[in-house]
C-alpha cells in the first residue's frame, strides 16, 4: 500500500504534484490545519503531514495520529510543532532550512536600508502631498559597523552581503571558529563587544532557551548610543517593551522588526514609534522562496517515506539516500543487537557502550546509535522506534556512549553493544556479511557465526554431552519445529551458547520444561522484526 499523505496548509500544486509523482498517495486539504477538531478526526489516515505555519501539531493532533512518521514544515520555523511531543511519539520532523535564506537575508538588508533612510515614513509622507525634505535624514550604511549575532546559514549571506556594501562585519556566534571567520571576512567578536560597537545589530539565531531575550533590557542597555536593530528571525529575541523605551529616549535610533513575540502581532510596544519599521513575518515571502521550499519538503517527505531517507530532520540524525542504500543492512544489525540485547536484560539499565569497528566506524554513526537504543528499548515499549528511542533513554537516565577503532580483526567491520546493569554487563557483536545479512558474530565473548531469525531461542550452559539431544527431543515433544541451529563455545568444557532457529515462538511452558532438566542456565524466546 502506498504511503497517504495530508497537505494542510498551502502548499503549491507543484509541489503536492511531486508526492503524486513519486507513487505517494496524497490528500491536498490547505484549509484543514485551521481548524483543529477536524485535524485530530482525520490524521490518524496518515504517513505523513505536509505544512506550513497555519498548521499546529499539538500532543493532542499527535495522540491522534495513529500511523503518522513524519511531520514536514515547509519553511525554517517549527515553533507550531511539539517537537518533544513528536519525539516520544516517534515521529520525524523535517524542516526547509535551505529553501529560504536568501529570501530572508534580502529581507534583512532591506529592512536595514529602510531604517537607515527612514523610507516607509518618507513614503507616507510624500502619498500624503507633503515635500519634507529635510525632515528625513537618514545614515548611510557604507562604514558603519554591523553587528551579526548568529552567523549560521542566513546571518552568513547577510555577513557576505553587509561586506559588499563596505560594511565592517562583527560576528557574534559560539559556534563560528577563528577559521571560519576569517574565510567570511569577518571578525568573531563576544556579545558585550558586538553591543558596545555596532552601529547596526541584526538577529539571525533561532529561538531557544539559551536565546530566548538575547537582546533584554539590560543587554540594550549596552549598546551604542545610535545604535539601529533589525530582527528578522523570531520574535521574542528581543525585549520589545525595553527597545521601546530606549527608541522613546533616544538611545536607539530605529528598529526594523519582521517578528514578534506574539504573531499575530495586532498590538506591540513598537507600533507607531517614529522610525520603527514593521512587516508582517515577510522573510520568506518572496514567489522563489515559497516555492523552494514546497517542492523541498515534498521530496523530503517522498524520500523518507519510500527509502528512508532522513534529511533535515530536527529530532533524529539525517540519512541521506546514499546512506540509506549502503546503511540498510548495517542498521537493521544495529536494531537486531540491541533488540538481543534487550531481550535478555531483566534489570533496570545504567548504561550502554557501542563500539564500532573498521567500516563501522566510518559510517553515520548518530543514526546506528539511535537504531541501537530503539532496539534495546523495544522490550519495554513495542511501538518505540529510532526517533523516540534516545527521548525515553535519556528519561530513564541511561548513559549512552560510543567507541570507534580501525579494523581490529577478521571482519571488515563490526558493532558490539554491552548493556550495563547493577547485576552485570552483557555483550553482543555482529557484522553484515557480502550477502547483505546481518550475523551475530560474538555472544558473551563466545565466537559464534548465526543468521538472525524472526523466532530464535537462547541458551547457556557448560559444555557437556547431551545438550543437544536434550534441546531437541524437548522441542519435538512439544510439536516446536528446529529449522536450524548455531553453536558456541568458549573451550572444552566451559561455558556454551546455542541458538535455535524456530518457526514460531516457543510457549512458555516448553522453556519451562527446558528449565526443570537442570541442565541450563538461562533459556529465552527471542523475537526480532526481521
Amino acid at each position: 500500500m502506498a504511503p497517504k499523505v495530508l497537505v494542510s496548509d498551502k502548499l503549491s500544486e507543484t509541489a503536492v504534484q511531486i508526492f503524486r509523482d513519486r507513487g505517494i498517495d496524497v490528500d491536498f486539504m490547505p484549509d484543514l490545519g485551521k481548524d483543529k477538531d477536524k485535524l485530530a478526526e482525520v490524521i490518524g489516515q496518515y504517513d505523513g503531514l505536509a505544512i506550513r505555519s497555519a498548521t499546529k501539531v499539538t500532543p493532542t493532533i499527535l495522540e491522534a495520529a495513529t500511523n503518522l512518521k513524519v511531520v514536514g514544515r515547509a519553511g525554517i520555523g517549527t515553533d507550531n510543532v511539539d517537537k518533544e511531543a513528536a519525539s516520544k511519539k516517534g515521529v520525524i520532523v523535517m524542516n526547509t532550512p535551505f529553501g529560504n535564506m536568501i529570501t530572508t537575508a534580502e529581507h534583512a538588508i532591506a529592512m536595514m536600508f529602510a531604517v537607515a533612510r527612514q523610507i516607509p515614513e518618507a513614503s507616507e509622507s510624500t502619498h500624503a502631498g507633503k515635500w519634507e525634505k529635510s525632515k528625513f535624514m537618514g545614515v548611510e550604511l557604507t562604514n558603519k559597523t554591523l553587528g551579526v549575532i548568529g552567523a549560521g546559514n542566513i546571518g552568513g549571506i547577510v555577513c557576505d552581503r553587509a561586506r559588499g556594501l563596505k560594511m565592517k562585519v562583527i560576528a557574534f556566534d559560539p559556534f563560528l571558529s577563528e577559521e571560519k571567520a576569517d574565510k567570511m571576512g569577518v571578525e568573531k567578536v563576544d556579545l558585550d563587544d558586538l553591543l558596545a560597537r555596532a552601529d547596526f545589530i541584526t538577529l539571525h539565531v533561532p529561538l531557544t532557551d539559551g536565546t530566548r531575550n538575547i537582546l533584554s533590557a539590560e543587554n540594550l542597555a549596552k549598546t551604542k548610543k545610535g545604535v539601529r536593530i533589525v530582527n528578522c528571525a523570531r520574535g521574542g529575541l528581543v525585549d520589545e517593551a525595553a527597545l521601546a523605551e530606549l527608541l522613546k529616549s533616544g538611545h536607539v535610533a530605529g528598529a526594523a522588526f519582521d517578528v514578534f513575540a506574539e504573531e499575530p502581532a495586532k498590538e506591540n510596544a513598537l507600533f507607531n514609534l517614529p522610525n520603527v519599521v514593521c512587516t508582517p513575518h515577510l522573510g520568506a515571502a518572496t514567489t522563489e522562496a515559497q516555492e523552494n521550499v514546497a517542492l523541498q519538503v515534498a521530496e523530503q517527505m517522498s524520500n523518507y517515506l519510500l527509502t528512508g531517507a532522513v534529511e533535515n530532520a530536527l529530532n533524529m540524525p539525517s540519512v541521506t539516500a546514499e546512506e540509506a542504500k549502503t546503511m540498510g543492512p548495517w542498521i537493521k544489525l544495529a536494531d537486531h543487537l540491541g533488540a538481543f540485547a534487550g531481550q535478555m536484560t531483566d534489570e533496570p539499565i545504567k548504561a550502554i557502550n557501542i563500539l564500532y569497528d573498521g567500516v563501522a566506524a566510518e559510517m553515520n554513526l548518530d543514526a546506528l546509535n539511535c537504531s541501537v537504543i530503539a532496539g534495546i528499548m523495544k522490550k519495554a515499549n513495542p511501538d518505540v522506534n529510532m526517533v523516540s528511542a534516545p527521548v525515553i533513554a535519556k528519561e530513564r537516565g541511561i548513559q549512552i556512549s560510543t567507541t570507534n577503532q580501525d579494523k581490529s580483526g577478521t571482519f571488515d567491520g563490526y558493532i558490539k553493544v554491552t548493556v550495563v546493569t547493577e547485576e552485570r554487563e552483557r555483550s553482543v557483536a555482529g557484522t553484515v556479511f557480502s550477502d547483505g545479512k546481518p550475523r551475530f558474530i560474538q555472544i558473551k565473548g563466545i565466537n559464534i557465526d548465526a543468521e538472525v531469525g524472526e523466532h530464535m531461542l537462547y541458551t547457556t550452559n557448560e559444555d557437556v554431552p547431551g545438550i543437544i539431544g536434550t534441546l531437541g527431543q524437548t522441542m519435538g515433544e512439544n510439536g516446536v519445529n528446529i529449522a536450524n541451529f548455531t553453536l558456541g563455545r568458549s573451550e572444552v568444557g566451559g561455558g556454551a551458547i546455542a541458538l535455535l532457529y524456530v518457526d514460531a515462538q516457543v510457549p512458555a511452558d516448553v522453556i519451562g520444561k527446558l528449565c526443570e532438566t537442570g541442565k541450563f542456565r538461562q533459556v529465552k524466546s527471542v523475537r526480532f522484526d526481521v
